[in-house]
């Protein structure tokens, strides 16, 4: 089966995520989310694996979260929002078949392993 992470290579968790994976002998799928963003039905697909509401996998400090509002959201709304503007993706995000874990920190990613 192959693990992906969804990886945004300046940010220093999403680093350090994927070389905890390599230390474990691991090559992940790559996907450079910001230039290659997963479609809804991915999305929805990675939150069934996250087991949580849409608004975990939200970055919210990001400027389209405000200048959109989407604070009130539904979950819809925000998998469509992060479809449209994929820097609001939490991130890293590591999907191993259909368990998935959000590397902050990046240990959190061995409970999937």
């Amino acid at each position: 089966m192959v693990i992906r992470i969804y990886h945004n290579p300046r940010c220093s968790k999403s680093r350090a995520t994927l070389a905890l994976l390599v230390e474990r002998g691991i090559e992940p799928e790559i996907v450079e989310y910001l230039d290659n963003p997963p479609n809804a039905s991915r999305l929805k697909q990675i939150q069934a694996a996250l087991d949580c509401p849409a608004m975990d996998m939200v970055r919210t400090k990001e400027a389209p979260f405000k200048e959109n509002h989407l604070e009130s959201a539904t979950e819809n709304e925000l998998i469509d929002a992060i479809a449209q503007f994929p820097i609001l993706l939490e991130r890293p995000i590591v999907v191993n078949g259909s368990r998935a874990a959000i590397g902050r920190p990046p240990e959190n990613v061995l409970e999937i392993l």
